[in-house]
């Protein structure tokens, strides 16, 4: 199927299921770009709001409902949690969901009481749409990088000046950075050695 653009913010996630039907078995696919909702983030990466998405989703009717099945790819923003250098990088996730056909008022109400839990956690059709979104979100965050790096062997910064310790050289370090134990220690010597400095000019 070709790939179909859509734009509008919010319905751009929400999909018409009459032409899929209701018999079972019965499917379609489509590729989609789209843009991200909000809320897609963690502390150190996230998704910005309206970026680009490459969806393909497939959707094929079940006895109970329509099962949602595909991916995502979406480009990464943040930071490095290392050296805080701005990402480069994208996620991909998938995700599996049944949402199940609407049930009319009798069936909701004889089933309220014994079911309440089962059914804060279930998702159902709004009539022949579908809301992708909330199911979108959740498997993006939880595909998102908690420490995200700029590359796998990237070091930290340098506590005392924040260059990044992978570009510094295995000689780099700061001469204040001495630790103070030892000041007075490398004071004497820095007394000495002019000392020995002086008398070798006398001497000569």
């Amino acid at each position: 199927m070709p790939n179909t653009r859509t734009n509008a913010p919010r319905g751009a996630l929400v999909f018409d299921m009459r032409t899929l039907g209701r018999q079972a078995g019965s499917a379609k696919t489509q590729q989609l770009t789209v843009p991200a909702p909000d809320d897609m983030r963690l502390e150190l990466a996230r998704v910005p709001v309206g970026a680009e998405m490459q969806l393909d989703v497939r959707f094929e009717a079940v006895t109970e409902g329509v099962l949602v099945t595909g991916s995502v790819t979406a480009a990464l923003a943040g930071e490095c949690a290392r050296c805080l250098t701005p990402l480069a990088a994208s996620v991909t996730a998938s995700f599996t969901e049944l949402y199940l056909y609407p049930r009319d008022r009798h069936d909701r109400h004889d089933r309220f009481d014994e079911n309440t839990e089962q059914d804060d956690e279930e998702l159902h059709l709004d009539g022949d749409l579908l809301d992708l979104e909330p199911v979108l979100r959740d498997a993006v965050v939880l595909a998102l990088p908690m420490s995200p790096l700029c590359r796998e062997d990237c070091a930290v910064l340098c506590v005392e000046c924040g260059v990044p310790m992978a570009d510094s050289g295995p000689e780099y370090q700061h001469e204040d950075a001495l630790d103070p134990r030892w000041a007075a220690l490398k004071q004497y010597n820095d007394q000495e050695t002019r000392r020995a400095g002086a008398i070798d000019l006398q001497e000569g």
